[in-house]
């Protein structure tokens, strides 16, 4: 009975994902393919199918769902769904300010599958926001967080303490959207953007913070815990079973 129960309980959250209520910046994707095919449908029919076919994949990549954020002090969270594809020592984007000692960088991959909508990693105060354009290389590769196109956010925790977060554009992508504003002030998980069909978030930690997640973990963006300001647990490795 309680395996039947949450098997149950699974598929309804399943069915709660796939079908959460979209991001208003995909809503134009949604719409055009639908009146495109409902316009082209009495040509034939097929058009019909492909135009509606067209506007359901845009809702699902679309999707925004809301999260259960947890608001303990010192946590820091997973800016993005996806895997995490690596964790390294990295000197933050130049374009920033935040010095040139290299931090841990956790990198997250984000296929057409996984939700785009990104969030805040922790209650913060928006201390730079800076655009650059360039490549669209596979976002996977290590080098796509220097050469590809990117919009870096600078944050500044309570306590002084800085961190960031790096919208990286992928492939298929071109288009990186940000809402937050330099000076705003972010809780904890709060909607900060999205990039379009497939892209990677890097988010650099403060200095000497070790990650508590490993390469090839799956990432629920204002969820997962990625690190722990309180903690002094070393930082994790994880093994494939």
């Amino acid at each position: 009975m309680e395996a039947t129960r949450n098997r149950h309980m699974s598929l309804l959250d399943t069915a709660a994902l796939v079908l959460a209520r979209p991001h208003r910046a995909g809503l134009p994707f949604i719409v055009a393919p639908a009146l495109a095919g409902f316009a082209l449908g009495l040509v034939w029919h097929g058009f019909l199918w492909l135009g509606l076919l067209g506007a359901a994949f845009s809702a699902f990549f679309f999707r925004d769902p809301d999260r259960a954020v947890p608001l303990r002090p010192g946590l820091i969270l997973a800016p993005a769904d996806g895997r995490v594809v690596s964790i390294a020592a990295a000197v933050p984007p130049a374009e920033l300010g935040l010095g040139p000692e290299p931090r841990t960088r956790v990198a997250t991959f984000l296929s057409v599958l996984d939700v785009h909508v990104n969030r805040a990693p922790a209650a913060a105060r928006v201390r730079r926001i800076a655009y650059r354009p360039g490549a669209f290389l596979n976002a996977a590769l290590d080098k796509a967080s220097e050469e590809n196109e990117r919009n870096a956010i600078a944050l500044e925790l309570a306590d002084g303490r800085t961190l960031a977060v790096v919208q990286i554009a992928g492939l298929i992508a071109r288009r990186i959207v940000c809402e937050v504003r330099e000076g705003q002030s972010l809780r904890a998980g709060e909607r900060i953007g999205l990039i379009r069909f497939g892209s990677r978030v890097d988010l650099y930690l403060p200095e000497g913070v070790a990650p508590l997640v490993a390469v090839g973990q799956r990432m629920v963006a204002g969820e997962t815990v990625v690190a722990d300001l309180l903690s002094t647990e070393p930082a994790r490795i994880a093994e494939t079973i």
